[in-house]
Formats: structure tokens, sequence, C-alpha cells
């Protein structure tokens, strides 16, 4: 149960430094979109009621039932649906079949009568017992009826529907006014409250509630395998840790019959105890931890995070995006950066310093945990990884695969605006480049948690991904590239990156080899020398066509998918398909241009062992390396000739 000890030590950290929105919810209190507000008086007098915006959350306090209902009869102690909070409910003819009113009032009653009441829930307990909560809301056009004095379940009239129809959830065009949620706000002076007259911003009405909750030993007493000591037991534990409407838990308790504990244990506190206030702290950690700072794809969550609470990239997350957090004078990075001349790698030095200033506010040894949840069914939730790190573990290897696997990506940086920067794919990417942009959803979660591994265990990337990008990023004339070019570009940066990891990550045989992010013009490699020559013959090619104003595409690319396969023979349809275009450039104004390509292009074949050359062998991504980087080389040594570095990036579609 470390996870759940470091989440405990988690919350009583934020607590401590945190205030309002920066820090967990409070003990026995919840999270929940709200619906309709109705304002008091001091006496319990109703004053006015208004619909809330949409997508409202408000805090509101909760019981160890309450929090985890999903059906059944499980009233919240102030804060509830009207078919809890109304008493006149049932008069009205709501869907619901039964009033939960009894239990509602029983518990705000009991709340209100003990030694921690609070005078804005006094205030309501005066209100709801009048039992006229819905005749009020109908009677301030909150809440609607039909002919028949019941409540309307869709609005069946010409115009614009009132506003609650428009914030509450339809299912099959049914809407249920009873499932609206009513929060309270109570406009009193007294110095046993806050000035906030929301029930839901009052911290003295939260605490009045936290102390009553923890003050309660109905369960029983037991061992906590978590603090170590003997503790009131939690019989069922918090849900809705992802958002609002989540009803999987993590921890459950409830399946008497199946083969959960029976055989081992007698009862469930025997297979795992755990004290009410430490899964209450624990996992109100960890749902403020998803929502500050977690990766969420679906039902999966991914979130790493510091005891101290210092703010810790999230390695899935896009390196871009840590641009966004705040840092110190010292560590901030310039706001305008020109990409046109180095391919981002002012960016990928400007992100390493960022990744130094992080490094540099927490402790060596200061601990940090990432955890992945996701669940297979709506009522369970399951941690499919987790580790334990110090602060120098964790950024030792973020920045490991930070070296490794950082290449040019072609991102998106603004409205239409794309730009080169050295950085390492981000999962999403990688996956959409590996099996399209339509992926199964299984596929996409599965395939993370591999990244996940790569990431900050240092394993090895997985080759099947590698062979799909491969294989995508060889055949620019393929459908999904059809109205987007730069897609192709995107994908042809994010397999670079993942072969140049792949390699400095090959341990099978200890042969791991090391890619340069320029042209190396000594590497022998055959594939790579492949590359470089498909480069070399799209921009001759290129160049022809710009000089006639020709749109379409080039024999390098128009094969580039059967030369990966047969380099050799397909070269030789390439070369010959050249000549008229040599022959164009020979006698252009561009003729300085054609014959530094000839003599590079004759370099490249020198380099090359002879029997290297004549295999028909199919290419590894090695190609794709050479390929790029011959294409985007900007700056020839051996001659004085300005090239358009626009046209060899090929930045125009």
């Amino acid at each position: 149960m470390s996870w759940m000890t470091r989440l405990y030590e988690t919350y009583e950290q934020a607590v401590n430094e945190g205030d309002g929105n920066d820090a967990p919810l409070p003990v026995a209190h919840i999270r929940q979109n709200a619906h309709i507000n109705i304002v008091l008086d001091g006496n319990g007098a109703f004053k006015r009621a208004n619909v809330l915006n949409k997508k409202t959350q408000v805090i509101l306090p909760a019981t160890e039932d309450s929090a985890g209902r999903t059906s059944g009869e499980a009233p919240h102690p102030l804060a509830d649906k009207l078919q809890y909070v109304a008493k006149d409910y049932l008069d009205y003819g709501g869907i619901k079949k039964y009033n939960f009113f009894e239990s509602y009032e029983k518990q705000l009653q009991y709340w209100c009568e003990s030694d921690y009441s609070h005078p804005k829930a006094i205030a309501v307990y005066q209100y709801i017992k009048k039992g006229h909560v819905l005749s009020d809301l109908i009677r301030s056009k909150i809440v609607y009826m039909d002919e028949n004095n019941h409540l309307l379940d869709h609005w069946p009239y010409e115009g614009t529907a009132p506003e609650l129809f428009s914030i509450l959830p339809k299912k099959e065009g049914i809407i249920q006014q009873s499932s609206a949620l009513v929060c309270w706000s109570v406009e009193i002076d007294s110095a046993d409250c806050d000035s906030a007259s929301n029930t839901w911003e009052d911290k003295s009405l939260q605490a009045s509630w936290t102390q009553l909750s923890l003050s309660q030993e109905k369960n029983s007493k037991g061992f906590c395998f978590v603090s170590s000591e003997i503790q009131s037991m939690a019989t069922k534990h918090p849900a809705r840790l992802r958002h609002s409407g989540d009803s999987a838990k993590l921890v459950s308790s409830n399946d008497k019959d199946g083969f959960t504990f029976r055989g081992r244990f007698l009862d469930k506190l025997e297979a795992v105890g755990i004290g009410t206030e430490i899964t209450q702290k624990a996992h109100s950690a960890l749902r403020w931890l998803i929502e500050q700072q977690g990766y969420r794809n679906k039902d999966q969550a991914i979130v790493a995070w510091a005891i101290s609470g210092s703010f810790i990239p999230n390695p899935l997350k896009d390196p871009i995006d840590w641009f966004d957090e705040p840092m110190s004078s010292e560590d901030e990075i310039p706001a305008s950066i020109d990409h046109s001349n180095n391919l981002g790698q002012q960016f990928a030095h400007n992100l390493r310093k960022r990744l130094i200033g992080y490094k540099s506010k927490l402790e060596a040894q200061e601990s940090i945990s990432i955890m992945a949840l996701d669940s297979a069914s709506p009522g369970r939730m399951s941690i499919t990884y987790y580790r334990e790190l110090n602060a120098t573990e964790f950024f030792d290897n973020i920045e490991s695969w930070y070296s490794d696997f950082s290449w040019p990506q072609h991102c998106l940086v603004a409205t239409n605006t794309r730009e080169w920067r050295e950085i390492p794919p981000i999962p999403l990417d990688i996956i959409k480049a590996a099996y399209g942009e339509r992926v199964n959803d299984s596929l996409v979660k599965k395939t993370i948690e591999q990244l996940l591994f790569c990431i900050q265990d240092r394993s090895a990337f997985p080759k099947n991904l590698i062979s799909a990008c491969v294989r995508n990023a060889s055949n620019p004339n393929s459908p999904m590239y059809k109205d987007a070019k730069w897609l192709w570009k995107k994908n042809m940066g994010i397999t670079c990156a993942l072969f140049k990891g792949y390699s400095a990550r090959n341990i099978k045989n200890k042969t791991g080899e090391r890619y340069q992010m320029s042209l190396e013009k000594e590497r022998r490699s055959r594939d790579y020398l492949y590359g470089r020559l498909l480069a070399i013959s799209e921009k001759i090619e290129r160049h022809a066509l710009n000089q006639n104003n020709e749109n379409r595409i080039t024999s390098a690319e128009r094969l580039m998918q059967r030369f990966s396969s047969r380099p050799f023979s397909t070269w030789k349809i390439i070369d010959e398909s050249l000549r008229p275009y040599k022959n164009r450039l020979r006698v252009s104004k561009d003729a300085g241009l054609f014959n530094y390509w000839e003599r590079q292009t004759q370099e490249i074949c020198d380099l090359f062992d002879p029997n290297d050359f004549l295999n028909d062998k199919a290419l590894t991504g090695e190609y794709l390396l050479g390929y790029f980087c011959e294409k985007n080389y900007r700056k020839p040594e051996e001659t004085n000739i300005e090239m358009n570095t626009k046209e060899l990036c090929h930045e125009s579609e």
C-alpha cells in the first residue's frame, strides 16, 4: 500500500502549504456538478433562486456512502438532488419512484444538533423542513410543470427551452428535472461564518462537517495497513477520481459472493484494512493531482508528482506545454526564438535549461511517484503502472529519453503555424504515426503504457512500433496524406526520432548506435547512404520543376515506398528519370547549384561498399535519417552558392 501512503503524505503537505483550489478537497467532501442555487437568509427564509452556468462544479459535504453512491438511498448532508431536498417532490409527480427526503432531513438534522453545527447548515435545515422547496422553484420559474401539474421531462413548446433544460443531461430525449443538484447560499452576518454566502466556498462550514465526520466512530476499529495504527476502519472507499461522474473505485470490498477474499480470510478487513481518514485523504490527493497535472486519455489517467508538492513535468505531456508553467525569472525562456536557422536546436537547449530549473528546486533524494490508472468496467479501477523514484532518478530518466529520442519535430505552435523543434514526439503522435489517425482506444492505452516504461524504466523501444512508423513514413502517397502534406512531414520527424532512440537503446548485443541530428557526411552505412541519394535526387527534380512552375510529385516521392523495399533496382529507375532534369539544370542559371549536387551524389556513391550498393534487400528505418538530414542540409562547405532553404525543406505544400 505504499502508493496510498505517498498520497496521504502528499495530502498533508498540500493542505499545509496550499489554499483554495491549490489544495485537495477537505476530508468527507466531493466535487460535483450543480444546477440550481437557492439563496436563503439567516433564518431559513427563501429569498431567490437561479440556474447555474453549465458544468458549474461545487464542493459539497459527503458521507462514506454518498461519496460513492451509484444507486440506492444515500443522501449528501447539505447539497443534493431535488429528489432528496424537496419534501413536496412527490406532490408534483416526479419521474423517480421514491422520495429520499426523509433520510436527507434526518442526516441534516443530526448535523445541526451536533457539537459541530454551523449557522448556514441550520438555516438550510429550517428551510427544507417547511416542505415547499419545489413549489418555490416553480414560482421562481426555475423548474416547470405540465398541464397535469407534473414535472416536465422535455420542453414541448416552441421557442427556446428554459435554462435548466439546456444544462441537465439528456437520455433518449428525456430530461429529469428531479436530477438537478441544488446547492445553497445563505446571506448571514455571523462571526462563525465566512463572508462568502455560498456554502460551497465557506471554509468554516467545510471544517464543521469534516470534524463531525471524523468524530463518528460507527465503524469498527482495526489495524490500518497504511498508518500501522489501530483506527476506525473504512468500509467504503471514495470514487469520482478522474471526473465528477466517475463511479470506478480503486479499493472495493463489496463482493461477498465471489472469490475476492473467500478461502483466505474470514472477512474483508482481514484482506485489507484502511483507516477512514487515511483513505479519504489519499483519494482526495489523487483526485486533486489528476485535475492539476494528470495526463488523461479517456478512462486512462497518468500522474507524476513530488511528495513535497513541487511542480514536476508529466513525462507524457507535450514539452511545449512546459513553457506555460511558471518559473523564476532566472529560468525564464526567451519569448521569441528563430527556428528557421537551427531546426529547433535553440528550443531544445532552452527546454533542457527548464528541466534543470525544475530539478534544482528539488532535493536529490526527494520522493517522486508515477501512477497510471485505468478501468476495465464502470465500477472497478486498477493501477496499471506505479513507480517510486528519487528526484535524481526521475530527471535522469527524462533526460535519457530526451537524449535518445530527440529529433526535429514538425510541431503546431499556433493556428496554421508549424515549426521544427528538436524534441521527442509525444505518445499520442507516436501512436497515430504507427497506426493512423483512427486507432482503437484499447490499443492507444496499451501503447501509452509501453511508452511510459520506455521513458521511466529506460526499457527498449517496441520494435513493432518502429516497423509501423517506418512503413507509413515511407509512403508519402498514402491516402492518409492526401490532403495533409504536413502530416507526412510530421510522421517523418516522429519516425526518425524513434529509430534514433531505438538504435541508441539496442542493448541486445550491446551495439547501440548513436546518430546525430545533423548530416553525417562520413557515415558509410548502406541504408544511411541510400537515404541521402534519395534526398538529393528529390532536390534536383524539385528544383527543375520549380523553374518551370510545375507542381507535381517527384519520382523520388512517387517511388519512395518501392525504394525502401528494393533500393538498388529502384535507384536505377529514379536515376534514369532524372536525366531530362539534369540536362535542363546544366544550362540554367543554377548550373553551379546543380554541379554541387552532382558532386555530392558522386561522393555518396564513393562511400558505398560495392557489395552494399548492389544489395537489393529492404532498407531499415536508418535510410529515413539519411534522407531527412540530406534533404534539410542547408550550409554546404564546398560551395558559396546561395541555397533556397524553403525549397529544400519543402515548407510550401
